[in-house]
């Protein structure tokens, strides 16, 4: 086995200078400082924009940029791979492609690990990664740069815990996204551990409709196969559970998959000994949607969701807008054709579809804006220039827009 490579310190401060400024470059906007700094909200002739109170990047999303323009820079001579997206934005990992980080995966989503050589770079993304691929990377002797958000790693704790007590996981999460499946590597523990990935709560009814005794082991191996652990044995294995997440997920369905499952025990064994929960959804997932909640109380019109197609927490996001306006989810402002013709992500197909109608109308509109954690701040703006001009409403330099009425 080749010897894994010496760490390095990425955040030396000459490093983070230069890294702030390159970042800056790319993502950051000045007009929607001004809107934050003005209330989130925006007036300029007959629109008026109203930005969510939380949006777009989170902590660790910009951690995950930070460390990966970072490790460009310390290993300015190495072969540079990324595992995957270094977040889910389309933007983003066109720059991060344009720092000359290649991808690990090949067109069908496998690791090309025969490839790597030692002194060769990895970046691991903000989701992590299954901890057998992570073993290989090691195992080449490369320098690895991991990125994976802390709000990830405590779920992992708890996954793990449950393994080395004999407790089985019940993953609330979408079963094909990087972050549950490297969460699901982890609930295996020392290999003896056991896990079962539900999406929502009508498969954790499924669940629960077993432990009380209604539904065979069969009907659950054969209604979650291919999102169990090796060797899953319903009628040993759900004995002891605890819920653990993607931290992506609606914190209010993660809440009822808890409380059903939490009755379903009890209802089995007198007590809830054999239930454990824990609270592993990201606060910045939950601060979007609680925010988006908040903005839709305001007499809107219609409501943009900007991000990513592949980004969960900003899917979430389009699903709470669209239970409630008219709500479009779009990745960057060329989505935005025409006043009568839009590009966006269906929710019901989940894919780009062309919209042609109406979709906004030539009269006086209130337009709430609202974002994903990995949608970096010169996307909104682009969205925002994009709207106003359809609206043939201008922005003058160093104009007071926000104290225009409409």
């Amino acid at each position: 086995m080749t010897t894994p490579a010496a760490r390095r310190n990425l955040r030396t401060p000459d490093v983070m200078t230069a890294v702030q400024a390159q970042v800056e470059t790319h993502y950051r906007s000045s007009l929607v400082e001004q809107m934050r700094e003005a209330g989130n909200v925006m007036r300029m002739g007959r629109t008026t924009l109203q930005l969510a109170r939380e949006f777009g990047f989170c902590y660790g999303v910009e951690r995950a940029i930070d460390l990966a323009y970072a490790a460009r820079k310390v290993f300015p001579d190495q072969r540079f791979f990324l595992v995957g997206e270094i977040i889910h934005n389309p933007l983003v990992n066109e720059h991060i492609a344009a720092l000359g980080i290649n991808n690990l995966l090949d067109g069908n989503g496998r690791p090309n690990v025969e490839i790597l050589e030692p002194d060769d770079v990895v970046i691991i993304p903000a989701f992590g990664t299954e901890i057998g691929l992570l073993e290989q990377i090691k195992g080449k002797g490369c320098h690895i740069v991991d990125t994976t958000c802390g709000d990830v790693m405590s779920v992992w704790k708890r996954v793990r815990q449950n393994a080395n007590e004999q407790v089985t996981s019940i993953i609330h999460g979408k079963a094909s996204h990087e972050e549950t499946r490297a969460t699901a590597s982890r609930a295996r523990g020392d290999g003896t551990g056991h896990y079962l990935i539900v999406f929502d709560l009508k498969e954790a009814q499924l669940v629960a409709d077993h432990i009380k005794g209604s539904v065979s082991g069969a009907e659950i191996l054969a209604a979650f196969a291919g999102r169990h652990s090796p060797g899953f044995d319903p009628s040993i294995n759900l004995e002891r559970i605890g819920v653990a997440n993607q931290t992506t997920m609606f914190k209010d369905e993660t809440e009822a998959i808890q409380h059903l499952l939490r009755e379903a025990v009890l209802q089995r064994d007198g007590d809830a000994a054999n239930f454990r929960r824990f609270d592993t959804i990201c606060a910045a997932t939950q601060n979007r949607q609680d925010a988006l909640k908040d903005l839709l109380r305001s007499p809107l019109d219609l409501l943009i969701v900007i991000g990513g197609y592949n980004s969960s927490n900003t899917t979430h996001l389009a699903e709470i807008g669209s239970a409630n306006i008219p709500t479009w989810f779009v990745s960057r402002a060329d989505c935005l054709e025409s006043m009568n013709r839009i590009r966006h992500f269906d929710l019901t197909t989940r894919r780009e579809l062309v919209h042609e109608g109406a979709w906004l109308p030539d009269v006086y509109l209130r337009i709430g804006l609202t974002a994903g954690a990995s949608c970096p701040n010169n996307i909104i703006e682009d969205v925002v220039r994009r709207l106003l001009s359809l609206r043939e409403e201008t922005i003058r330099e160093n104009d007071d827009f926000t104290r225009k009425s409409g």
